[in-house]
């Protein structure tokens, strides 16, 4: 055992010294003595989380071997629980209250900063007063829930809930959150997506569970025999996990019928409430004691709700968490048609992403042709942002593939791998393998659009000049192009950053349209709109709501990128910063026109390629970026914490060093045994 430190001893020495024990209706003594003696368990930074381990580890075997230090602790502990209000724990610590998400944002808002005047007869102000520093919830998670368990059964908290008059608090807060759980479940975002079965019963889960209560309700009052009770009680939690799946039901329907941050909001305040009543009726059990599980289950999540209640960025996470989930995933099935398995597969991506670069050589001309006409900034950007918007949506419509959009859908396709919302632990290794095939697979595309965009555009310029005359960009104006890639005579790394971060904003865009698309059934609403259907034949209009389902989400993320790139070096030059995009396509593109224009036996080699290395490097940094920011965010939305994104890189690096062929390459093509009968 790790001796307590000295000071802990003096504590304790002092308590059992004294040879009195605390009354438990001493209220103010109890929360004193409750304030030292958890004071004893923290830890001095929550930097030293193995302090606070041994510290509970001390205290539960002091209190085990001192009969007085532990009467004191269970009389303090009743003091507060005999004497406060214990509903507004259960039924809103920790729960958002308010019935829309904007006015929860607000009202969290609102109370960071004029927290709400704390009630001296509710259990809560207990709470804020033994753990009264901000960051207490951290160290106490820190500490195993096995420790805990373990802790609460040495101080003997298994006291009878009728006996100590908890027992009609339990009641009402298990009554309360009831309500609140069949009020919610007939909600209309709720309701309609409940499978087809129970939207035709007049009674779903989320109403039965009231009855059922009603039902435990009354054995207990009557003090019925305890098999009565328990099959009360089991129907009870028969009832909240038939909950918890409509629920589960709801979200497994995202991927096809989409999801809204209202109904999202709904399903959370219905998860938090089913938490809390599974909670109670752990504790009106049978055996009428406290399932000690249970109530370390509770005094944790007690203390971090208490110290997060006002917090805006644990809201969020909750809140917009799995709404985030269900665009990421909209876009990672998208994802998975950039993704190269078979050799087949790769040669297919070379020749779409050729064609994409067959697209981007006439938008580089166009943009390098639209720069020469005298116009004010706001117009001239306007020019540039349709004209690359017309090309990504060009791209998307002839399927072919443009190098720098892959990221932001891949990343979510590679989150999907880990499968953590299905299994529940992430799958590393198929982590890794799926981002050998993204590797190779952007290899692929990189290849494919540069192959074709630097000797194309490279043509197009020599026949312009052909045509009419005059080069497209010459002299300085050529040298200017080239200069403009160059890795460390210009910011290109640094723009190229920011259109990654575009690419990755262009990509969410997409999601978040595909996603409403499919949950406001934008396809059916426009199959039977009255008038469409009097404007158009029902083929047409049938053909018309198939489109705009499948790819306006896409065309959305393809528009809205056009419009980011067209207006970046505008922006930058009115208010003056340097602030402006670099694209791979669009700077090899660029690249084609300054060296024709200079012709090649004018550019020093040495720069000619710095030029050509700044090329590779914005390409470089365009798939980075916005593929480690949607790769973020696509796995924040599952749930996994950045603690474990050290155990993910090591495996793909492992994975690396050990297939590095996958990573550039497509696998070898197998060869089939042929067996030649015996003769």
């Amino acid at each position: 055992m790790v001796a307590p430190r000295t000071y802990k001893i003096k504590f304790f020495e002092q308590v059992i010294a004294g040879g009195s024990i605390i009354s438990y209706t001493d209220k103010q003594k109890g929360l004193q003595f409750l304030v030292s003696f958890f004071g004893e368990i923290r830890p001095g930074t929550f930097s030293r989380r193995k302090t606070a381990i041994r510290n509970l580890e001390a205290v539960t075997q002091y209190i085990g071997n001192n009969k007085i230090l532990l009467a004191n602790f269970q009389h303090a502990v009743l003091s507060q629980l005999l004497q406060a209000r214990l509903t507004t724990a259960f039924t809103q610590s920790g729960i958002p209250l308010a019935r829309g998400f904007w006015q929860e944002l607000s009202n969290r808002l609102k109370h960071k900063l004029l927290p709400r005047l704390q009630d001296e007869n509710d259990f809560l102000y207990t709470i804020n007063h033994v753990f009264y520093k901000k960051d207490d919830f951290k160290w106490v998670e820190a500490i195993p829930r096995q420790q805990w368990v373990q802790f609460f059964e040495k101080a003997g908290m298994n006291f009878n809930a009728g006996s100590s008059g908890l027992l009609a608090e339990l009641l009402h807060s298990l009554k309360v959150l009831s309500y609140h759980v069949a009020q919610l479940g007939l909600e209309k975002e709720v309701e309609q997506y409940l499978p087809a079965a129970e939207r035709q019963k007049s009674n779903t889960p989320f109403v039965l569970q009231n009855y059922a209560v009603h039902e435990l309700e009354n054995q207990v009052q009557a003090h019925a025999a305890d098999e009565h009770i328990t099959a009360a009680s089991l129907q009870l939690k028969q009832q909240l996990v038939r909950c918890y799946e409509m629920i589960q039901h709801i979200r497994n329907g995202h991927s096809e019928k989409g999801a809204s941050l209202q109904q999202t909001y709904l399903l959370l305040l219905l998860a938090n409430r089913l938490q809390r009543m599974q909670l109670i009726t752990d504790m009106l059990d049978a055996d009428k004691q406290f399932d000690t599980g249970s109530f370390a289950d509770l005094f944790r999540l007690l203390v971090r709700y208490e110290k997060r209640k006002n917090s805006i960025k644990e809201f969020l996470s909750q809140s917009v968490g799995y709404l985030a989930y269900q665009i990421a995933e909209h876009k990672g099935n998208r994802g998975h048609k950039y993704i190269t398995e078979t050799r087949r597969q790769f040669y297919r991506m070379v020749r779409s992403a050729m064609a994409g670069g067959f697209i981007i050589s006439f938008i580089a001309i166009f943009k390098n042709l639209l720069g020469k006409l005298v116009l004010a900034p706001f117009p001239m950007g306007f020019l540039y942002s349709i004209n690359y918007s017309a090309g990504f949506v060009l791209n998307d419509e002839t399927k072919s593939t443009l190098a720098t959009k892959q990221p932001a859908f891949t990343a979510s396709a590679v989150a999907a791998s880990l499968d953590n919302k299905r299994v529940g632990e992430p799958d590393i290794d198929n982590l890794a393998a799926t981002v050998a095939k993204v590797s190779r697979s952007q290899i692929a595309s990189f290849f494919g659009n540069l192959i074709i965009v630097f000797p194309l555009t490279f043509v197009l310029a020599w026949l312009y000049h052909h045509f009419y005359g005059v080069k497209i960009a010459d002299g300085a104006a050529a040298f200017a192009l080239l200069k403009a890639q160059h890795p460390w005579r210009s910011a290109a790394l640094l723009y190229a950053c920011f259109t990654g971060v575009f690419l990755f904003v262009s990509g969410i865009i997409a999601g978040y349209w595909q996603n409403k698309i499919q949950y406001g059934q934008i396809k059916e609403r426009l199959k039977h709109h009255p008038g469409l259907k009097q404007s158009f034949s029902a083929r047409l209009l049938d053909k018309m709501a198939n489109y705009i389902e499948k790819h306006l989400g896409a065309l959305m993320g393809s528009v809205a990128l056009g419009f980011f790139l067209g207006f970046s070096g505008v922006v930058g030059k009115i208010f003056g910063i340097p602030f402006d995009i670099r694209h791979i396509t669009i700077s090899a593109g660029n690249t084609a026109i300054g060296v024709y224009g200079l012709e090649i036996e004018n550019i020093p080699p040495y720069f000619m390629l710095a030029v050509f290395g700044g090329v590779l490097g914005i390409g470089f940094l365009n798939f980075l970026i916005s593929f480690l920011l949607a790769f973020i965010v696509a796995v924040k939305s599952r749930g996994i914490h950045m603690s474990e994104y050290p155990n993910l890189f090591r495996k793909v690096v492992k994975h690396f060093f050990t297939h590095t062929r996958e990573f550039f390459l497509p696998p070898k093509r197998k060869k089939e045994v042929v067996y030649k009968p015996l003769v």
